[in-house]
């Protein structure tokens, strides 16, 4: 079945180091990312960007790619043809006061780094201006994290991981990027959300990423790659990978990953 539609994480997957189009995973100048989008131009391939960043970098990056959807906040919401679509479940959301706010009035990030004190902190400086989640860095137990929420009465709220970092944290190894977001926020439930939308089959769809919520796409799409830096980085996205029979780990780290997985996908389809 022709594809139809490439689903992309950013950072770490489409976009090298510095969160660059143009760089490759070490840092120098490539052009392959942009040969991969220009391939999905030609073969009539819609690419939906999915981030854990803020709308207007998604949908800055959405507009330079040509792309009209997009998936931001880590599945919080969803924007096609300028329509917005949110996954927070029950949760009161407004202009006025968001989803964010009350999180914070009602002590959670506190919460969270009393209970993690030293191994979690603020994601700065991009944790600000968020409508519907908090973003931060460390490293942690997302089950116990979890399990804290649900015990203090927010099961209507969860914590994801979303991958391994460059980023230090003085005492830390390895650094990840978490999310606190509604419970029913997801990357999975929005790549649903869009296809619904579109009207495309899970045939019809692949979808590149680098962290285990990125991974949680592959339930849904025919096929899932993951950069080779995902598991260079985060063991635990290793195991999770060797449970799943769709998914493959590319050669190439970064955007070269992303380049091999539109590619090979697309020749094998033609």
């Amino acid at each position: 079945m022709a594809l139809r539609c490439v689903y992309t994480d950013l950072d770490g997957t489409l976009l090298g180091r510095g969160g660059s189009l143009f760089r490759d995973a070490d840092g120098g100048f490539s052009l392959l990312q942009g040969r991969a989008l220009e391939a999905c131009h030609r073969a009539d391939v819609e690419v939906v960007p999915i981030s854990g960043r803020r709308e207007p970098q998604v949908s800055e990056i959405a507009r330079l790619m040509g792309q009209s959807a997009y998936i931001y906040e880590a599945g919080c919401a969803v924007m096609i043809d300028r329509e917005r679509t949110l996954l927070v479940g029950d949760l009161e959301h407004s202009d006025e006061h968001t989803i964010a706010q009350t999180m914070l009035e009602a002590g959670l990030p506190e919460m969270l780094f009393e209970r993690f004190d030293g191994r979690l902190e603020y994601h700065t400086p991009w944790h600000t201006d968020r409508l519907y989640s908090h973003l931060f860095r460390g490293l942690i137990d997302v089950d116990e994290a979890n399990a804290l929420l649900v015990e203090r009465g927010h099961d209507d709220l969860r914590l994801l991981d979303n991958g391994a970092i460059g980023r230090p944290m003085e005492g830390l190894d390895i650094t990840h990027v978490y999310h606190l977001v509604p419970k029913q926020a997801s990357k999975a439930g929005a790549v649903e959300i869009h296809m619904r939308a579109r009207g495309f089959e899970p045939e019809q769809c692949i979808a590149v990423g680098d962290s285990l919520e990125d991974l949680d796409v592959a339930h849904v799409v025919d096929r899932f790659f993951v950069p080779a830096n995902g598991p260079e980085r985060d063991p635990r996205l290793r195991e999770a990978i060797s449970q799943l029979d769709n998914v493959t780990v590319t050669e190439g780290r970064m955007g070269d990953g992303f380049y091999e997985a539109v590619v090979s996908t697309l020749a094998e389809r033609r």
